[in-house]
């Protein structure tokens, strides 16, 4: 039998810690927040359908992007156990110069109209991080003021090659005369995909009030107060525009654009130059050749080309055929830290987050960002130790298996012709 008595408040005491409410909403949400899934979740409530679906989609039947998400979920860490992993390091150097985290901040365009902080609120949290933050053509803020934003820190300029190479040439002056330390040139938009959300939703700059637009707004008032209460929208390197997204990306960008226009504006910017969109052996062996600094293996966040090849899965290949000492890196489909701690070991020296970053935005403006980072920092460290590793430079092929679900047709013919021993 099992002796009963009543609870002493002396005995329960030691047990029972009531936490002091926060007041704070704000800081409530975000603290709320344990995975990019859910600072994904909180921004799907606070922004109004048509900018939050301009983050979320893709091209046409969005195949891309689920692709390219399941194939970091189809993997397989292999740790090694009884290692010291009191401290562990998460930086070392990208493009010569030191970062904190093996990830950076991607490009993205119209920024500001997630969330009115925008680009600000990313460039601060990149400084405060000690991450790179890239700027895109696209971007709602202009090249000065994210210098201002991070007057010591690492910012990329993002170009799009337009039609027009004068107006291009004239940025990518700009971003030198600041101090920008690294271009990225974007080379998988020689038209813009069918973004077929955007087109439903009737996304446009500026926004069109519809009687839809102001049903859905009506849950979301805070967006609409800062929208309507701050500087208008305004890109942060072309006029302002009246149409559909997809009508500004065809009207400026060069289908034209070969190998010899990037050595061109190769020869012209004065820092780091990396090619953004690689998505196949021979063209990464190509730019390598050339004497590009690095190249990005991204099919453009799935918002290009739909069923283009998995970042991913092309990674340990191309790193191969450029050797290791030269610089890959990756995006598309990155939501967690363990994304990148395996996508670091397959031999990727730096990754960009595109979608994480604005779910942060829309979650919380700067702080929401801050968050963001912090989740993927704590993720990327967590997922070291346990795999038993001290630095990114312990991390190997061998830490990872990529569990194959799409083979291609003619790998598995020829797989079931070998001879099978009995």
């Amino acid at each position: 039998m099992v002796e009963r008595r009543l609870p002493k408040v002396r005995d329960l005491a030691p047990l029972m810690h009531f936490k002091a409410p926060d007041l704070n909403a704000k800081r409530r949400r975000l603290e709320s927040a344990l995975t990019i899934a859910d600072l994904q979740k909180i921004a799907r409530r606070r922004t109004p359908k048509a900018a939050f679906d301009y983050t979320e989609g893709a091209a046409e039947g969005e195949i891309s992007l689920a692709r390219a998400r399941q194939a970091f979920e189809d993997i397989q860490f292999n740790p090694a156990i009884l290692r010291d992993v009191s401290t562990v390091k998460t930086g070392w150097d990208v493009l010569g110069a030191p970062v904190s985290l093996p990830f950076g901040i991607a490009p993205t365009g119209f920024t500001r109209m997630m969330q009115t902080e925008g680009e600000i609120a990313g460039a601060g949290a990149a400084a405060a991080a000690g991450i790179p933050f890239s700027l895109s053509t696209m971007g709602t803020t202009a090249i000065e003021d994210v210098k201002a934003t991070n007057p010591n820190g690492r910012n990329w300029f993002q170009l799009y090659m337009w039609k027009d190479r004068d107006r291009s040439m004239a940025l990518v002056d700009r971003a030198a005369a600041a101090g920008f330390d690294t271009l990225l040139v974007t080379v998988d938009v020689p038209v813009a995909g069918a973004r077929l959300r955007d087109k439903r939703n009737g996304f446009s700059i500026p926004p069109q009030l519809t009687l839809g637009t102001v049903v859905n707004a009506l849950p979301r008032p805070e967006w609409w107060i800062n929208f309507l209460t701050t500087e208008p929208l305004a890109f942060a390197s072309l006029d302002r525009w009246s149409g559909t997204v997809g009508e500004l990306l065809d009207s400026m960008f060069d289908p034209t654009v070969t190998f010899d226009d990037l050595a061109w504006i190769k020869a012209q910017w004065p820092g780091k130059i990396v090619v953004k969109g690689v998505q196949n052996l021979s063209d990464a062996r190509r730019l390598a050749d050339l004497g590009v600094d690095g190249i990005v293996l991204s099919n453009h966040g799935g918002r290009q080309l739909d069923r283009a090849p998995i970042p991913f899965h092309l990674l340990p290949e191309v790193v191969r055929e450029v050797g290791s000492e030269y610089e890959v890196h990756l995006d598309t489909g990155i939501m967690s830290g363990a994304d990148i701690v395996a996508a670091v070991a397959l031999g990727a020296r730096f990754t960009l987050v595109g979608r994480a970053y604005l779910y942060g935005l829309m979650a919380g403006g700067r702080e929401g960002v801050d968050r963001m980072i912090q989740i993927l920092s704590g993720e990327i460290t967590r997922t070291m130790r346990l795999l038993g590793v001290n630095s990114l430079e312990e991390l190997e092929p061998g830490h990872v298996t990529q569990l194959e679900r799409l083979i291609p047709r003619a790998r598995a013919e020829a797989a079931e012709r070998e001879p099978r021993a009995l």
